[in-house]
């Protein structure tokens, strides 16, 4: 297990952000703590995607506050984020890696074993010598988590992981995502699929049209909802 990070917690107290005139995210107040997975669900253009880049660091606010561990206005240090669809380098899969060790500045000598270690904890050990992009859906997604965590990261946003995704990928791919937050990582992702939700997360965030419609803990979030929002999503009705 890691040491908490200086990183966390991440908290957003009153926080818009606009771009084109538009409202994506309206006066959202959040903690992110140190513990187990948040995964954020609503429906499309909820405002998910940006939430998790304000998170990172990659935006800023329009209006309100955002500070980790209580710092506001640096950029995280030790946070990685993975995009729904990753961007493969023109080399194998090892040399993604080792591209990203460097990047994230570990030495020569000791990049070849934490390039192996991560293989082996992505599951692809035996691709690694294949060219990146010759890879499966899954596998890259897989490839684009082990690149992400080689910046050693303590805390790891994941849009949308499992998208397009078919079922067996889907479980190698959440079985990744259990194993990250088993070694003290903190996760937050996002996720269409409610059965995901239901399986990786700690904490339920609910959006729509950028605000914060529920948050809870997963058990009581899926057993009583507090809102008729919630209640409908639950059901798989509409949130329109």
């Amino acid at each position: 297990m890691r040491a908490p990070s200086n990183d966390l917690p991440i908290l957003l107290e009153h926080v818009s952000f606009a771009a084109g005139g538009v409202m994506i995210l309206d006066d959202v107040s959040l903690t992110f703590p140190v513990g187990a997975p948040t995964v954020l669900i609503g429906p499309n253009g909820a405002g998910k995607t940006t939430l998790l880049r304000l998170l990172m660091g990659l935006i800023r606010p329009s209006r309100g506050r955002l500070t980790w561990g209580g710092r506001e206005g640096v950029t995280p240090t030790r946070c990685a984020i993975v995009f729904q669809r990753p961007a493969m380098l023109r080399r194998s899969a090892a040399g993604n890696i080792l591209y990203a060790l460097a990047a994230a500045g570990v030495q020569r000598p000791q990049r070849a074993a934490r390039c192996a270690e991560l293989l082996e904890m992505v599951g692809l050990v035996d691709l690694a010598g294949r060219p990146a992009r010759k890879l499966s859906g899954g596998e890259q997604q897989r490839l684009a988590l082990a690149r992400a965590l080689a910046k050693n990261p303590a805390v790891l946003f994941l849009d949308e992981p499992t998208a397009s995704l078919d079922p067996a990928a889907t479980k190698v791919l959440e079985d990744v995502v259990r194993a990250v937050a088993a070694r003290g990582i903190k996760v937050v992702m996002s996720t269409h699929d409610l059965g995901e939700a239901r399986r990786l997360a700690g904490e339920i965030v609910l959006l729509h049209r950028g605000r914060v419609i529920e948050t809870a803990p997963v058990t009581s979030f899926f057993t009583s909802p507090r809102t008729n929002e919630a209640r409908k999503f639950i059901a798989g009705e509409l949130l329109v």
